[in-house]
């Protein structure tokens, strides 16, 4: 069931459905780690209803709000009047890792993530920059509001999810509405006709099937920035929560994971070969990947796959460590070129959404 449901949006056949509808799915680990750039059918998907079916030809932009004037454009007039360009970003959802959140504490009513909920792709389109700089701004404008065109119902209402990023960011050249991923026209399921593509910020602020575009001078009041894309501290609760509190997410914290090996497999005892990725939020990059199997006790430094520490895009590495036999567990944390690291412990930053987790990554393996 889950794998035709996987089928029907052009997924791997070991692609794992975490909810059939709406469609929210991860790749495994290992086939994660196969490419330094996602292809479509190993992109995770994140979805909050339906994917909406939206005729092409027919499709149209709005830019509204604090613009000096209001328009309505084409995807053909798009790609005529702007210049297109190609950023290579990786997109992680705010949920990643929640697995590691929810073995500290139940956390109800979200999809439970493993660590695969985050994908790289060459994303083609045009700058939001120069389309905000055609449509012109209002002095007071400071935030950039994405809508999209899927039909979400929260509490009795019904609207198109959406999210914003201060005007600062979206001015910033590698924000894209992009309409290609890895040289393709975009795929329904991730956004065609046209999506926002936001380098360094949670998924969420990448939104999909963009109907408007809003220029404001406060962030959106759209129920998923406003209300459900929030970060709390570990003592809050569900029942306790004011939503008036609470930190909005933006950009992305440093973060790295293992892909091999996988949570309960059994590896030799001696040399273990552990690989993975890591990746920095903001204009940040990674730096460096310690991995130890003594519990950080002592610390291998990994390497790289490539000399290749773009702002925007993840890294893959590898790293040899000893193990001895019986149960045992890999450890990963990365650095990135602010000296940010991730927390040893993951009840230090747990919360009752699940977001944000970025603490040490463990995979516990039988070493025989």
């Amino acid at each position: 069931m889950e794998n035709e449901t996987a089928k029907s949006f052009d997924k791997h056949p070991h692609f794992i459905v975490r909810e059939a509808e709406p469609f929210n799915a991860e790749p495994p680990p290992r086939l994660l780690r196969l490419s330094i750039v996602t292809p479509p059918e190993l992109f995770y998907v994140r979805n909050h209803a339906s994917v909406p079916e939206i005729d092409a030809d027919s499709y149209q932009l709005k830019i509204s709000g604090l613009s000096n004037r209001e328009l309505q454009i084409s995807l053909a007039e798009l790609r005529e009047r702007f210049s297109s360009r190609t950023v290579t970003a990786t997109l992680q959802c705010a949920g990643n890792r929640r697995d590691g959140l929810m073995a500290v504490k139940e956390i109800g009513g979200e999809v439970s993530w493993g660590a695969q909920a985050i994908g790289n792709a060459s994303w083609t389109g045009v700058s939001l920059c120069d389309v905000l700089e055609f449509a012109g701004m209002t002095t007071d404008a400071r935030h950039v509001e994405f809508i999209g065109l899927d039909d979400v119902e929260r509490k009795g209402a019904r609207f198109g999810f959406g999210g914003s990023i201060p005007l600062e960011k979206g001015l910033s050249a590698e924000v894209l509405l992009a309409f290609e991923m890895n040289g393709a026209a975009l795929a329904p399921v991730h956004g065609a006709p046209l999506r926002a593509i936001v380098p360094g910020y949670i998924g969420a602020r990448s939104v999909k099937w963009l109907g408007e575009i809003k220029v404001k001078s406060e962030p959106s009041e759209n129920y998923f920035q406003a209300h459900a894309y929030k970060l709390f501290p570990p003592g809050v609760s569900a029942q306790t929560v004011d939503w008036n509190e609470g930190l909005m997410l933006g950009e992305v914290s440093v973060n790295s994971a293992i892909c091999r090996p996988q949570e309960g497999e059994t590896v030799r005892t001696g040399k273990c070969t552990v690989q993975g990725y890591a990746m920095a939020g903001g204009g940040r990059g990674v730096e460096r990947v310690d991995v130890s199997g003594d519990n950080g006790q002592t610390w291998t430094e990994a390497k790289f796959d490539a000399d290749d520490s773009s702002r925007w895009v993840w890294r893959f590495w590898e790293a040899e460590i000893d193990l001895m036999a019986g149960e045992g567990q890999i450890v990963a944390r990365a650095w990135d070129s602010a000296t940010n690291t991730q927390p040893e412990d993951a009840r230090a930053i747990w919360n009752f959404k699940g977001y944000m987790n970025n603490a040490w990554h463990r995979v516990n393996v039988f070493v025989s």
